[in-house]
C-alpha cells in the first residue's frame, strides 16, 4: 500500500471514529424521540373522538370520579383557571407527581388550556396553534398509561362561557 494510501485511509477511519463517538455522546437511553412519536400517531384518533362540547365539559366535570387537570404553570392558573381544576404543571409531569393528583389510570380526566378561551390575555394567552398545551398534556397523559383523558374541545369567549372561574384575576374584576 502506497503511503498516501494509508495516509486516506488514516484519515477516513479517524474520520468514522470521531463521528461515531459524536454520535454516542448525543445518544441518551433515557430520550426516545421514536417512541414519542409513535405514541403522537397513535394517540391522534383516539383524541380527536375525546374532544368535548362546553356543554358536555361542565356535565363530566360535576360527575363523581372525574378530575379537571390544568397543566399550565402554577402562576397563570394561580391568576385564573376553571373552577374545581387541580394544577399539575406539565413540565412537573412524572410517574410520582401524577400519582399524587390522579387517583387512577382510569380516573376520568379533563383537560383544558390556553388555546380553549378567547379574551384573557393576561392569563389565558393563546399559544401558538400547533404548540397548544391540550396536545402534549393529551399525549403525555396516555404515555403514562391514563387512559380515560377528555379534551375541552372549542375555542371560548371567556367572557361568554358558562363555565366558572377562580383565581386572583377572577377576583380583582
Amino acid at each position: 500500500m502506497t503511503t498516501r494510501r494509508l495516509a486516506t485511509l488514516l484519515v477516513l477511519m479517524s474520520s468514522v471514529a470521531a463521528t461515531q463517538a459524536q454520535n454516542a455522546a448525543r445518544a441518551n437511553p433515557l430520550i426516545d424521540y421514536g417512541a414519542f412519536a409513535a405514541n403522537v400517531a397513535a394517540v391522534g384518533p383516539l383524541r380527536e373522538s375525546r374532544l368535548v362540547s362546553e356543554e358536555q365539559f361542565m356535565r363530566m366535570a360535576r360527575e363523581p370520579g372525574t378530575l379537571v387537570l390544568d397543566a399550565r404553570s402554577e402562576r397563570m392558573y394561580t391568576r385564573r383557571h376553571v373552577a374545581g381544576a387541580v394544577n399539575l404543571s406539565f413540565p412537573e409531569f412524572t410517574v410520582a407527581t401524577l400519582a399524587r393528583v390522579i387517583p387512577s389510570k382510569t380516573t376520568r380526566v379533563l383537560i383544558y388550556c390556553n388555546n380553549n378561551f378567547i379574551g384573557a390575555p393576561e392569563s389565558l394567552e393563546m399559544k401558538s396553534m400547533d404548540s397548544a398545551l391540550n396536545v402534549s398534556t393529551f399525549v403525555s397523559l396516555h404515555a403514562y398509561g391514563y387512559s380515560n383523558v377528555y379534551e375541552l374541545g372549542p375555542s371560548i369567549d371567556f367572557r361568554k362561557t358558562r363555565l366558572a372561574f377562580a383565581g386572583t384575576e377572577v377576583r380583582t374584576r
